[in-house]
């Protein structure tokens, strides 16, 4: 049962128009099939565009921001809900507490590390639910070739390819993380390989 999202994703406002569409297509999905979404709190870029196509089909989104960033009005104004946190590290572990799943959108470096800590996560057994990759007109083509081979290079087992799913379409999100192989057991007993 995935009812509750934490989606990572970009604040730029300079981006191709193609991404922030995206983003609104994925927030206004997993509105249509119930599931909340808690998010980065912005209210430009991908960011805003993803709180938007939540809010537009009556959906809850919840933005988790740093109180440097409510103090410079960063945050979107008609969130459901708006958590300030002290910092960003704060924020990170807000976001996915008591998410269901996590899913990753085309950004920056900010998104690219929330991303990758959530695998990290799981790798340790901190997080264990299913983690998704918006690989949206290529973008992350290659941190999945450079995931892959620290695969077949033994810095990562190879059961953690069985970490993430990666999908192009927003539509396609919300099907590919109910189907994610479930992540069972005790995972630190392959976590160093």
């Amino acid at each position: 049962m995935i009812a509750r999202v934490a989606v990572y994703c970009a604040s730029s406002r300079q981006t191709d128009p193609a991404f922030p569409d995206a983003a609104r297509r994925l927030g206004a999905h997993l509105a249509r099939n119930g599931v909340a979404i808690v998010y980065g709190g912005g209210a430009v870029g991908s960011m805003g565009a993803l709180a938007e196509g939540a809010l537009a089909e009556g959906g809850r989104i919840v933005g988790v921001l740093p109180r440097f960033m409510a103090d410079l009005e960063w945050g979107h104004p008609q969130v459901s809900e708006m958590r300030l946190v002290d910092d960003m590290h704060e924020r990170k572990r807000t976001m996915i507490e008591g998410a269901d799943a996590v899913v990753g959108l085309p950004g920056g470096c900010g998104t690219l590390e929330e991303l990758l800590e959530a695998i990290t996560w799981k790798r340790l057994g901190l997080y264990r639910g299913p983690i998704g990759i918006l690989n949206f007109r290529g973008f992350f083509d290659p941190l999945l070739a450079m995931l892959e081979r620290r695969i077949a290079e033994r810095f990562m087992d190879e059961r953690h390819g069985g970490m993430w799913v990666a999908v192009r379409e927003p539509e396609d999100v919300l099907p590919a993380l109910r189907s994610a192989p479930p992540w069972d057991g005790d995972p630190r007993r392959f976590a160093v390989p």
